[in-house]
């Protein structure tokens, strides 16, 4: 039956932006896959066989994770190209109520996404794993 649905219906469900409980949740894998990944110079020398399964979660955290925003960039571009937005802008075109529509659902997902957030996790995760891993090589 879907695909006897005009083409427009079909547009307008294909860009929405995802629940808050959605973002929160794939951030908190991604979070989480930070600290995994992170703490395994811990793990290296206060308890080694932890390190494969941290190493692990880390691993499949991420696989998640970054599946997740692969969808989520490669939507963002499908609507950029499939409406033409970047020309209708740059000719100074009107946009259409539907093309206006399709600016506010990127604009949303931009304002709703946690990238941000996760970006500066990993950066101090990271430099506390290194500032561990230094403090570990002096006082072992």
């Amino acid at each position: 039956m879907t695909r006897f649905r005009n083409k427009e219906t079909v547009k307008k469900k294909h860009f929405h932006t995802f629940p808050g409980y959605v973002i929160h949740g794939f951030f908190l894998i991604g979070f989480i896959s930070a600290i995994a990944f992170r703490s395994i110079i811990v793990f290296e020398r206060i308890e080694p066989a932890w390190v494969r399964p941290v190493w692990y979660i880390g691993a499949v955290g991420y696989v998640f994770f970054f599946l997740y925003r692969y969808g989520i960039t490669r939507k963002r571009k499908s609507a950029v190209k499939e409406y033409e937005l970047i020309e209708k802008v740059q000719g100074d075109s009107c946009l259409s109520t539907e093309d206006r529509a399709v600016v506010i659902y990127l604009l949303s997902s931009i304002k709703k996404s946690r990238e941000d957030m996760n970006y500066l996790v990993i950066f101090i995760l990271s430099i506390l794993a290194i500032a561990a891993d230094i403090f570990f090589i002096l006082y072992s």
